[in-house]
């Protein structure tokens, strides 16, 4: 077992599925169509799986296949939406609400927005990263365009009340974005019980292949208004131009069948390695805290802080174990964690704290030597000073 080395960071990314992978292999050389090309069997070929996997992505979360756009991934996907809505609907004094909590694709597309002249107001969230619904609901005004929540944290985990979010926003006749990239088939969504109107994600957090990723966009009466935001071929309903990417369609679609056989088997699972670990590192290891809801959390989801212990040290000193402190987005930005600010947590503490991403491969054995391996990492560090 020492010489195993160990994938505990699936809210970063995950491997592709073995079968998802086979069923993409085709489309890369025997089935190499342009789906656009629908003059011949080969772009007609690729059509059919790219419709084929609007249907099962659509599927898994209760949507209908014409209300998915492809795209690159969830930041395309957000960036589409949240820059696309405001542009089609601009007006004097607009604004945007969003949590303080975003994933930076969130926060970095309402920067530029803000640069062009709309209001960005952040409500929010309480110790556990929760949003607090009074004071969102007290942001939205008769100029609010959009409100964006995402689903579930990337960072700690917590799921949010995007349900309860949904009816503030259809009894204020405001849009509703989601940015769902790491709830989608991992909890349990119908659109047709939400009021969601827009929601982004992509696949490589489900064992699908990275750069493909889809927005959601629900079919209501009047249509909602979105502005593309790159031209040159109308593709996706003259939303998103440009030569899709069947094999990566293709896998999305399979990893999303897959998703859905396996939701609750995987979510049950999950959430008792989570819990494991979690009882597990707090019961034997001194001085350490869960950041997040303890039950309100996605099922893989585990970030802790190790008091005295800075983070990147303890990282680099489980080398044969794949951790992360946090966003893989905003690693390269080298400033402490956002959200584990917000909800309330010293400079001390944020620089302590380590995100664990359970996966469909994860085992006991895994979650114990896990243990194990920080328990001494831990003493080693906590013992030289």
């Amino acid at each position: 077992m020492s010489d195993k080395f160990i994938y505990m960071d699936c809210n970063s990314t995950t491997p592709v599925d073995p079968e998802v992978l086979e069923y993409m292999i085709p489309y890369f050389s025997e089935k190499f169509g342009n789906a656009a090309s629908k003059h011949h069997r080969y772009g007609m070929e690729a059509l059919a799986v790219v419709e084929h996997s609007r249907k099962s992505v659509a599927a898994l979360i209760g949507a209908e296949p014409s209300e998915i756009i492809w795209t690159s991934g969830a930041t395309e996907s957000i960036n589409l939406a949240l820059k696309g809505i405001a542009e089609a609907n601009y007006r004097d004094n607009a604004n945007i609400v969003i949590s303080e909590i975003e994933h930076p694709a969130v926060l970095d597309s309402c920067s530029a927005l803000s640069k062009a002249g709309i209001e960005i107001r952040k409500a929010k969230v309480d110790a556990f990263g929760i949003i607090i619904l009074d004071e969102l609901e007290k942001l939205i005004d008769k100029n609010t365009l959009l409100v964006s929540l995402m689903t579930a944290n990337n960072e700690i985990g917590t799921i949010q009340p995007v349900a309860e979010t949904g009816k503030i926003c259809s009894a204020k006749n405001v849009l509703f974005h989601t940015d769902a990239t790491q709830a989608y088939g991992k909890i349990p969504m119908n659109l047709n019980e939400l009021n969601i109107d827009l929601m982004s994600f992509s696949a490589h957090k489900l064992y699908g292949p990275k750069g493909i990723g889809a927005l959601y966009i629900k079919n209501k009466k009047p249509g909602i208004r979105i502005t593309p935001q790159n031209d040159g071929g109308g593709h996706e309903r003259g939303l998103r131009s440009g030569t899709l990417n069947v094999p990566a369609i293709a896998g999305f679609g399979k990893c999303a069948e897959v998703a859905g056989k396996m939701l609750y088997e995987d979510f049950n699972k999950q959430t008792v390695l989570r819990d494991r670990l979690i009882e597990n590192i707090l019961r034997k290891i001194p001085m350490t805290r869960l950041n997040g809801h303890k039950t309100k959390r996605l099922p893989n989801n585990v970030n802790i802080c190790f008091e005295g212990v800075d983070a990147g040290v303890l990282i680099s000193g489980m080398k044969n174990i794949a951790v992360s402190t946090g966003s893989a987005c905003s690693s390269a930005t080298l400033q402490p964690s956002h959200v584990l600010k917000a909800i309330g947590l010293p400079y001390g503490k944020v620089k302590s704290s380590v995100r664990f991403g359970i996966g469909r491969m994860t085992s006991d054995e895994d979650v114990d030597y896990t243990v194990n391996k920080l328990i001494k990492t831990i003493n080693n560090l906590r013992n030289k000073k």
